[in-house]
């Protein structure tokens, strides 16, 4: 697929580069690995976010909630998968685990959202505000996971007026099924374009390494 992208237009969403998702012993990284290694993952993400960089996109770090004592233990209604981070403690803040993967956390230049309580990046944040302020239509989303976190963010940029590109090999989820299910049956209906990373990084001019 050719597609071609204004530097000054588009900004890349790295979703949730924590060491627990994405790093040898993280607590969620075991789930994650089968189809992580599949696709490439952090090579991709590493691929992706280097040649936006390169080509003068701004990219932004859209992380989840740092876990630490008391989140969630007192509302009404927690998601279950706030329930089990609860129950983990996962992306701690104090821990290896909340870390950013040494390879992915932010650069000079990028910009760091307000960490998102459930699923999308937008909900609750100053994501919004942030592409506004810097004249941003195209929206790529790259990281994990697949299926909630990056969909969710995905579905409120469309209804925000956002053009927006998932990126197949730059994601991953828990199962194959849910991978499908993100990029056949759900992305279809709200993404705009849904591309490889050779394909994307083509678009923005930079010639994959």
């Amino acid at each position: 697929m050719s597609r071609t992208y204004d530097p000054r237009r588009t900004a890349v969403l790295l979703v949730d580069p924590y060491n627990d998702f994405m790093s040898e012993g993280g607590k969620l990284w075991p789930r994650l690995a089968p189809v992580a290694t599949k696709v490439g993952l952090v090579d991709h993400l590493r691929t992706v976010t280097a040649a936006a960089r390169g080509a003068g996109v701004q990219v932004l770090i859209v992380p989840h909630r740092r876990w630490q004592p008391g989140d969630y233990e007192s509302w009404d209604h927690p998601n279950p998968t706030q329930r089990g981070i609860m129950e983990r403690h996962s992306f701690a803040r104090g821990t290896w685990g909340g870390e950013f993967h040494p390879d992915l956390g932010p650069q000079p230049g990028d910009i760091v959202v307000h960490e998102h309580w459930a699923q999308s990046g937008f909900a609750n944040t100053d994501l919004d505000f942030q592409l506004k302020q810097h004249g941003i239509s195209h929206v790529v989303l790259i990281g994990v996971l697949a299926n909630t976190c990056l969909e969710s963010t995905g579905r409120f940029a469309m209804e925000l007026g956002y053009h927006v590109t998932l990126v197949r090999d730059a994601t991953a989820a828990f199962s194959p099924e849910m991978m499908h299910a993100a990029h056949e049956l759900n992305g279809p209906t709200y993404a705009h374009a849904i591309l490889t990373t050779d394909e994307l990084v083509a678009g923005l001019g930079v010639t994959a390494a």
